[in-house]
């Protein structure tokens, strides 16, 4: 069954022999350093036999992890393994960036997992509550080097140093330790003259792990490495001096080619282009005329006019911007060795594998985050790894052209005297708190074990000046400078209520802790939500969105300034929803314009932006999730959840939450044809359903029964009703309502659905003073009333807010715009508001309640709906505040008949003068007011309709004063 695993592979290599006894044959942690493109893939598949030769058949509870830095390496081996390992029934799955919840199933059936470090941290975050780790029998780490990177090492290390934890709880819980799987660890790396410090790292207590070094002489195609330094001047900019080297390509090619492919790699996707179009200008390759007729063919299927020109001529270019087509072409030119030189970017190095004779990289800075800097060491040696084409070539070259000032430095990578070290101290802070979550760490002494089973321990053993030690210190002393380091990050956690600890001094996770571990927060991102008023807006919110950590990556690009302009203002085109004060010239900027313009549907014609909206979006959809999560906690911030919620909504859909362009979420629905029906008046969900068929059609340009499926799809969403009642429980500063949801389609919905079963709406409902009454997801589908009966009902009391009576009472949709039902509702109460002794009147009911006949006369009542539009009208008096409580031994004051038991007595001192006739005054207007009782008001009525009767006509008359009456 094997044979078709190795079927490429007639022989074995001398790193692969090497290796081949500890990998095959035993159990042991492997780690082996050996030079790029010297067959360590083929590590992992020997190490992936052995477990699957001792499993017994069927392989079911086994999974296997493979872990790279790079998604693109992922989807590489993902592609490659899927092909290898399918005939022998293993399912692959490639897990990387943000999952799904149905891509966590399809976890659950397979066999090899493939993600990345911050993707399987996201994961085993949550482990207790995830069987699929604690099935994990081989984890595999690509790139292991990785581990010094200042931006991603931290995340590797605690993955690995988590499994580590993993399974050693396991071994705890379980008295027979027989029947816990042992893990087992394989790790490959890049020449690093510290590989015995990986090893010591992963091995797993009972025996170390194997640590094979392969050295460059066994690689095999030879690769001479070549570093030349040019003088850069001190006024001299990274630009100016990365355009004086586009003029010296064309000799490096000559000297080192050899008449074979050339790869170029360039800073960024303008450089890649100008190099380019310079070489042509400098060089002329000599072509046969066949090798002309292929690049003719190549040429004619490209979109780009530029490039076929340069593809002439023997010269291509290839970055991540380009169309996917044209792309596509360029790489199977240059592999089928028709195309002589290439010019690209770093990211060819981590996903494509092209391999050439020569490999070229064009100066060692590039362009991030608005500034120049070096190329890490993964980047230098993908880069270096694709010089050397296996079936073609015995020896390649690769040459670096640098500053003369960093030549050093980029000799001494290349021959691997580079140290690895930790970088887990800079980002400790997030993972302390997402062990802590995971009560792996529980107090000071713990933190410190976590801590030994990490890369940093090993090394601050050993090199302890570069974690800003002391050089003198002995292993006591660096590690109370460990649990120092540790402290610090705690009270970090602890100052914004991260993290809380109890009576014995154990650290105890808070929601909000939990929260940010959950959904992958960084810890300024949290810090910066924490300064939210509780007002905020959409635009605010979107605002500080756009301020993310998560979103650092994005880069502000020179060329795109003018289209991001166009998006923010301009008189003649549809522009963003919140523009933006002056011109756009920052990240923050960027990210913020690229939100509203993918919300408000904006095409936007750069590949790039396009791009760069998609990342943004994957990473805006975690954070808005958990802002909404965030603001749940309080009680004082209803207007900033209400938008919080509709936010994540408007990232999950794309589109802003009163967009006419509902259609869009559909199946089968694109831009073009959402636009066409916008055009129509097909603007609601109502609409849609209410439309015939055959006319869709028509309007869509689409055969029948197109229009059928789309209505289909649109009547098996959720329809939605909200009712209103107030309940006859109220006093002076509450008031009890009942709200009802109604799913009016239930029954249709109860066989098919249109949205997903985890589709839910949240009821959060907020008074005048933005004091959030009540918060509450409901699963339409989870939650079997709903879905059974069709109404969903809660009683809820309202506390009378100091502004207004009315309340916000709102169902928001997790999925989908169109569906949210927003109203305001006016609750009433025993008595009138008061604002010192000026009474307040005229005042408008919102929404009418079942109960509003009976706390005002009918007669006031009908009258309000036709001044109104049948909304209810009143015209209440306010109270006097200071009353005291009269002496009535009423049982229940608040339904007796005296109306001093509901609006209380004043002052002995307030009964004389003016005051008193006030008092009097005041009576007066609540007798009028609807607030009194029924009992009480009907008796007020009939006294106020006799006062309307001529009493003459019942005054006794004596018979003698009688007119005769005719006989």
């Amino acid at each position: 069954q094997f044979r078709s695993i190795f079927k490429e592979f007639p022989y074995f290599n001398y790193a692969q022999s090497k290796a081949l006894d500890d990998l095959l044959y035993t159990d042991r942690n492997f780690v082996i350093c050996a030079p790029t493109g010297s067959g360590k893939t083929v590590m992992f598949e020997l190490a992936i036999t052995r477990l699957l030769m001792d499993a017994p058949l069927p392989w079911l509870n086994i999974k296997v992890v493979y872990m790279a830095p790079i998604k693109a390496l992922c989807s590489q081996r993902f592609d490659d393994w899927k092909e290898k390992f399918g005939p022998i029934g293993l399912t692959c799955k490639e897990l990387t960036g943000d999952t799904l919840m149905d891509d966590l199933f399809e976890t659950h059936h397979a066999d090899i997992i493939i993600t990345t470090p911050e993707k399987w941290d996201s994961m085993t975050r949550r482990w207790r509550d995830n069987s699929i780790v604690q099935l994990v029998r081989l984890f595999l780490i690509d790139e292991v080097h990785v581990v010094k990177d200042e931006s991603r090492g931290a995340t590797l290390e605690v993955v690995v140093s988590r499994m580590k934890t993993i399974q050693s709880s396991l071994w705890r819980q379980l008295d027979k330790h027989d029947t816990v799987p042992p893990l087992r660890f394989v790790a490959v790396s890049a020449t690093i003259p510290n590989t015995e410090d990986i090893a010591e790292w992963l091995s797993d207590g009972k025996m170390p792990a194997v640590c094979l070094k392969i050295d460059e002489d066994q690689r095999p195609v030879k690769l001479r490495k070549i570093v030349l330094g040019f003088p850069c001047s001190d006024n001299q900019t990274e630009f100016k001096f990365d355009l004086t080297l586009n003029y010296k390509i064309a000799s490096i090619i000559q000297t080192y080619s050899e008449q074979k492919p050339a790869l170029v790699f360039c800073a960024t996707r303008k450089g890649v282009q100008q190099a380019a179009s310079v070489l042509v200008k400098d060089a002329k390759f000599l072509l046969s005329t066949e090798q002309k007729l292929r690049l003719q063919r190549h040429a004619n299927s490209l979109k780009d006019s530029k490039l076929k020109d340069l593809l002439m001529c023997g010269v291509a270019y290839h970055h991540a911007g380009m169309e996917i087509s044209d792309r596509k072409v360029i790489e199977g030119a240059f592999t089928a060795g028709d195309l002589p030189v290439l010019f690209t970017t770093s990211t060819l190095a981590m996903g494509v594998n092209l391999p050439a004779h020569l490999v070229v990289i064009k100066s060692t800075m590039h362009y991030v985050g608005g500034v120049f800097q070096e190329y890490s060491e993964t980047d230098i040696l993908q880069m270096i790894g694709r010089a050397g084409r296996p079936q073609f070539d015995t020896t390649a070259t690769a040459v670096i052209m640098t500053r003369s000032s960093t030549k050093e430095r980029y000799m001494q990578m290349l021959n691997g005297a580079d140290i690895i070290e930790s970088s887990l101290h800079r980002h400790l802070v997030e993972h302390l708190n997402a062990e802590i979550v995971l009560h792996t760490v529980t107090d000071v002494t713990v933190a410190l074990e976590w801590i030994r089973s990490t890369f940093l321990y090993i090394r601050a053993l050993k090199n302890p000046t570069h974690y800003g030690f002391s050089s003198g210190l002995d292993k006591t002393g660096i590690e109370a400078k460990l649990q120092e380091l540790c402290l610090k990050n705690l009270n970090d956690l602890s100052s914004f209520d991260l993290i809380r600890m109890d009576e014995v001094n154990h650290f105890k996770p808070t929601e909000t802790g939990r929260l940010m571990a959950w959904y992958y927060i960084a810890f300024d991102t949290a810090k910066q939500f924490f300064t939210i008023k509780g007002t905020e807006t959409l635009n605010e919110l979107i605002t500080m969105i756009s301020n993310c950590t998560e979103f650092v990556d994005i880069k502000l690009r020179t060329n795109e300034k003018k289209i991001l302009n166009t998006l923010n203002k301009d008189k003649d085109k549809i522009t963003i929803r919140f523009p933006m004060e002056g011109k756009i010239k920052t990240r923050e900027m960027k990210v913020n314009c690229l939100i509203q313009a993918q919300l408000g549907c904006i095409p936007i014609q750069d590949f790039t932006l396009t791009q760069d909206t998609g990342r943004i979006f994957r990473n805006g959809l975690r954070v808005t999730r958990w802002l909404s999560d965030f603001l749940a906690s309080s009680k004082n911030n209803f207007s900033a959840l209400l938008n919080s919620l509709i936010l994540a909504k408007c990232f999950r859909c794309r589109l802003w939450e009163n967009s006419l362009h509902v259609s869009k979420q559909l199946e089968k629905i694109g831009v073009s044809l959402s636009n066409a029906m916008v055009n129509a008046g097909l603007t609601s969900f109502k609409k849609i359903e209410d439309i015939n068929a055959r006319e869709l059609e028509l309007i869509l340009n689409r055969h029948p029964p197109f229009g059928n499926q789309i209505k289909e799809s649109v009547s098996h969403l959720p329809k939605y009703e909200l009712d209103i009642e107030q309940l006859p429980k109220y006093s002076d500063t509450s008031a009890e309502i009942l709200v009802t949801v109604k799913l009016t389609n239930y029954e249709q919905l109860q066989t098919k659905r249109t949205a997903t079963d985890f589709h839910y709406v949240t009821l959060v409902i907020g008074d005048a003073d933005n004091q959030v009454i009540f918060n509450q997801k409901i699963m339409y589908v989870w939650d079997s009333v709903l879905l059974k009966t069709g109404n969903w009902m809660k009683k809820i009391e309202v506390k009378r807010a100091l502004k207004s009576e009315d309340i916000s009472i709102n169902l928001i949709s997790s999925d989908y715009v169109g569906l949210d039902i927003q109203q305001t509702y006016t609750a009433f109460y025993l008595t009138p508001k008061t604002e010192g002794y000026k009474v307040a009147t005229n005042q408008k009911l919102k929404a009418e309640s079942s109960l509003d006949i009976c706390y005002g006369s009918p007669q006031n009542l009908l009258a309000a709906k036709a001044d109104t539009g049948g909304k209810s009208k009143q015209e209440p008096a306010y109270k006097k505040y200071g009353n005291r409580e009269c002496n009535h031994r009423c049982k229940n004051k608040d339904v007796c008949g005296h109306d001093c038991c509901k609006t209380g007595v004043p002052p002995k001192s307030q009964m004389n003068g003016d005051t008193f006739s006030s008092y009097l005054a005041d009576l007066r207007s609540r007798n009028s007011s609807s607030s009194i009782p029924p009992v009480k008001r009907l008796k007020v009525q009939m006294l106020n309709q006799a006062q309307n009767v001529d009493l003459k006509q019942f005054v006794y008359t004596p018979k003698s004063l009688l007119p005769a009456l005719p006989r």
